[in-house]
């Protein structure tokens, strides 16, 4: 695997590479765990050469505190990828992707930027797109692999994508779970045992409302599984919702012609968890 800590130098490498082969972008933020690798196998499948980015972007964080704890270990993340078989490591510093301190950016997102993630992480997607667009900048990949995890993140991406005109095709991949149903995360590694046990009331709630989904009215499945994290001690909710997947509005009732996802964000131990399922 090789390893590039600047642009200039990745640039030139590809550029070798290019006319010939399909390029396939796998962005990170490190602490990589078996939802990572899960990427780069689907990236493999897509693309000749997959390149793999580890990248802590300090502007999709509201809180100093949460930056300055985000996991890095930086020696098991290159074992890792060097075993997924990834051909290219990008690992830049934050003065190689934000050269200009006081660099503006803004994007409309429209509806996506003030509801969920948008709403609770004020100014997060608009660090995320600008990041994002800078990877793909510098990569050109033809594909780029994200988790379904991050759903929401996932359709902002696909929005930037069409208001810059980016030829690049978004591949989604289903979320990663331990065999007890808990979301992998790299944020995980900061819960206790009996964190990670509490934890598990995230992925039960959107099972129980997939179960009975479409048998009963909207209302009544987000009750469902909004009471079921809710009556979890020590889990403190901060949304459940049934959306439809493009859009991400709240549904009130469930057309046919029309897919839907389950969200859900909430605390425990102090760590925000992120979970979803598709109905």
């Amino acid at each position: 695997m090789e390893i590039f800590n600047t642009k200039n130098e990745l640039r030139a490498y590809l550029d070798t590479k290019k006319i010939h082969q399909t390029i396939g972008l796998v962005p990170t933020m490190g602490a990589l765990h078996e939802g990572h690798l899960s990427l780069i196998e689907e990236a493999r499948k897509h693309a000749d050469l997959v390149v793999c980015s580890i990248f802590v972007n300090p502007t999709q964080f509201n809180d100093p505190k949460d930056l300055e704890k985000y996991p890095r270990p930086i020696e098991n993340d290159i074992s890792l990828l060097e075993s997924a078989g990834c051909d290219v490591l990008f690992l830049p510093s934050v003065e190689e992707i934000y050269p200009d301190p006081q660099e503006v950016w803004h994007i409309d997102l429209g509806y996506l930027d003030k509801i969920w993630e948008g709403l609770h992480r004020p100014g997060h997607f608009q660090g995320v797109t600008q990041v994002v667009y800078k990877l793909f900048q510098i990569v050109q990949p033809q594909i780029a692999c994200f988790g379904q995890k991050d759903f929401q993140q996932i359709m902002v991406i696909q929005k930037m994508l069409e208001i810059k005109k980016l030829p690049v095709q978004l591949v989604i991949c289903p979320i990663v779970r331990e065999k007890n149903g808990l979301a992998l995360s790299s944020r995980n590694v900061r819960l206790s045992t009996e964190g990670k046990k509490k934890a598990l009331v995230l992925s039960m709630a959107l099972r129980a409302v997939k179960k009975d989904f479409p048998d009963k009215p909207v209302h009544e499945l987000k009750q469902i599984g909004s009471a079921e994290i809710e009556s979890t001690e020590g889990v403190k909710l901060e949304y459940f919702a049934i959306c439809e997947t493009v859009s991400l509005e709240e549904a009130t009732v469930i057309f046919p012609d029309k897919s839907y996802v389950a969200i859900v964000a909430a605390w425990v131990e102090g760590i925000r968890l992120i979970d979803n399922m598709l109905l």
